[in-house]
């Protein structure tokens, strides 16, 4: 449920996203200054950094010959573009993996292997399966840093919440630098503004699994982006605290709830049927680096230890459909992450 809160009518000049100063790093005079490179570039959205002179330069450094492209549905119908940006300026044929992308837990080097892949770039998400853990494989996750209308949110935060108020910032990994920017406006206006961490993630960055616990005496909670994914993975870990969303999409901030007595009564439902179970299934996650073997050995000893029987059963995702064919099983324990 959501209740939609008042918008600020101000804009930022031009009513444009403001840019953010991005570091080219090490990246060389030659590809950051050419021409036709850049060109190309301009078919992407401008408010989008997909870092193509990054990726560009990485790909000839390695001297790659086949490279996958690997984000989340939102952002697929860039590929070909991207795809075709980097087969122009490099010596390399492009894959584009289309299985559905849910997370930073879903990056897919087995998949890469098996295509016989030397390079993957990874988009949209942070690195929480760390590069050293994926050998044989050059791997370069871009953020895809995305710019907003960053003044439009201040004034639209600074209407509806006073700046006696202590405040909490999360988004994902897309607007984190945006964040950063209206929480250091905020608090030069008197705010009280806290970002959270739940490491390895980075200061206000959450995942759909990975929320960070805060201190109950906050006035709110703000999430920057749109959707309520991930929004409810934090909402679900602090559910004292009242939780609003600034879209910055639609430019709207609304005030989101979450039937918290609801889904407790589901879980306990879930359990109480399983526990009536001779035979408990586990579904160990199987999308990119999802699930662990480690953590379905200790579940299978501790079902034998019950005195009941289990079923492993490998998924990529979970549908209701496909687990009502299994039909001596009454209860599944979902596993996906580590």
């Amino acid at each position: 449920m959501m209740i939609q809160l008042r918008e600020s009518k101000k804009e930022s000049r031009e009513n444009k996203p403001q840019n953010h100063v991005r570091t080219i790093g090490q990246v060389p005079k030659e590809i950051v200054e050419n021409p036709l490179l850049n060109a190309a570039i301009e078919k992407l959205p401008t408010n989008y950094n997909f870092e193509i002179h990054k990726t560009v330069w990485r790909i000839r450094e390695n001297e790659s010959k086949r490279v996958a492209l690997q984000m989340p549905e939102g952002l697929l119908l860039f590929a070909t573009t991207i795809s075709d940006i980097l087969e122009e300026f490099t010596d390399v044929e492009c894959v584009i993996l289309g299985d559905i992308v849910y997370g930073a837990c879903c990056v897919d080097d087995y998949t890469c292997r098996a295509l016989k892949c030397d390079f993957m770039v990874h988009y949209g998400h942070s690195c929480l399966v760390p590069i050293d853990k994926m050998p044989d494989l050059n791997v370069l996750y871009v953020f895809v840093d995305v710019d907003i209308d960053v003044q439009h949110a201040i004034e639209t935060i600074k209407l509806n919440f006073s700046n006696n108020k202590k405040l909490i910032f999360v988004s994902t990994i897309q607007f984190i630098s945006s964040v950063h920017i209206i929480s250091d406006e905020l608090r030069m206006l008197g705010f009280t503004v806290i970002v959270p961490q739940s490491k390895p993630l980075s200061p206000g960055e959450i995942l759909g699994c990975t929320s960070p616990r805060v201190t109950a005496d906050s006035d709110a909670l703000i999430y920057i982006g749109d959707g309520r994914f991930h929004l409810e993975s934090m909402m679900i870990s602090n559910p004292e605290i009242a939780a609003y969303k600034y879209d910055p999409y639609s430019k709207k901030i609304t005030r989101e709830c979450y039937d918290h007595t609801r889904m407790k009564n589901s879980r306990k439902i879930a359990i109480e049927t399983a526990s009536k179970s001779a035979v408990i299934g586990i579904i160990l996650g199987t999308l990119g680096r999802q699930g662990s073997i480690n953590i379905v050995n200790q579940l299978k000893s501790l079902i034998e230890n019950c005195g009941k029987s289990y079923i492993v059963v490998l998924l990529s995702e979970v549908f209701p459909d496909k687990l009502a064919l299994r039909m001596l099983v009454r209860g599944f324990k979902q596993l996906v992450r580590d």
